[in-house]
């Protein structure tokens, strides 16, 4: 059997991760690409379209955390640690996608899986090599609320990049749903976003009756100014995120990040020439 082609679609709780596999799946079917399509979140419920194969199928999340006792964080990463015991219930179907599909992988929201443990690099690991082989690229998404506020931008970005050094793939990092002016410092992270205190988000704001003084004497003021800047200038000198902006509802957008993610994998490169008419002749084939 051929090469295999596959994206991870990555990144913090809300940032539009199915959504956006959605508009994905649109787009090849658009294209007249095919495409399948892997939910590995134990916890989704709505899809717009059907998953090929559920990791709900395996266990979920909602029974591990009924048995076990177990809370949100704790059971997701239960439910990782089966799936790693129990490969073949990915591994097997895989083994019958052609080097013609994109495989597309939608993951859950909890960042402890791709930065605080191995169990996301191990998954990678095991679809990258031996077998299947998968060519394989990561996507990252962060949703726009982030440039809201510069220090979760900052945030965001850190556990991007943590994501990034943890997985050890390609990587498309995506910032969905931006209309902003200013959004040229956010597609290539600017520092000098967190030099301006007091419009920045950094000033930690105490609650009385809720913080403990000690609180306040550590992280407020430029204390916390200065432990967001450190961060920043982190991010500045690994010099490796950058962000592409997306528009789900703009199909031309959506491409966009398709072309950049095929280019990581190299798809292209490895399908085969059609003659002109080929496509015809499948439309006609099937409808006969």
């Amino acid at each position: 059997m051929g090469s295999k082609y596959g994206t991870i679609i990555m990144g913090p709780a809300g940032a539009g991760k199915t959504t956006f596999c959605s508009a994905l799946i649109q787009h090849l079917r658009n294209n007249k690409r095919s495409c399948y399509y892997i939910n590995l979140d134990p916890a989704a419920e709505d899809f717009a379209y059907e998953p090929d194969l559920d990791i709900k199928e395996l266990i979920t999340l909602e029974d591990v955390m009924e048995e076990l006792h177990l809370g949100p964080n704790g059971g997701l990463i239960y439910c990782f640690e089966f799936l790693l015991e129990n490969l073949d219930f990915i591994t097997d179907p895989l083994e019958q996608v052609g080097e013609e599909y994109l495989i597309i992988i939608d993951m859950p929201g909890q960042i402890e899986l791709y930065t605080h443990v191995p169990i996301v690099p191990s998954l990678v690991k095991a679809l990258t090599k031996g077998n299947l082989n998968i060519s394989m690229c990561a996507a990252y998404l962060l949703e726009s609320t982030f440039i809201v506020d510069r220090a979760k931008f900052f945030a965001g970005t850190l556990s991007a990049m943590s994501a990034m050094l943890m997985v050890e793939l390609p990587h498309v990092n995506i910032l969905s749903q931006v209309a902003r002016k200013e959004l040229k410092r956010y597609i290539e992270p600017d520092i000098s976003l967190l030099q301006d205190v007091g419009d920045s988000g950094l000033v930690y704001e105490y609650k009385d009756g809720v913080d403990a003084g000690q609180v306040e004497e550590v992280v407020a003021g430029d204390a916390f100014g200065r432990l967001n800047r450190a961060v920043g200038q982190l991010i500045d000198d690994f010099s490796l995120v950058s962000f592409l902006k997306l528009d789900v509802q703009d199909e031309d957008s959506v491409g966009a990040i398709l072309s950049y993610i095929d280019d990581a994998i190299q798809f292209h490169e490895a399908q085969e020439p059609k003659e002109p008419n080929d496509d015809l002749e499948v439309e006609e084939h099937e409808m006969g």
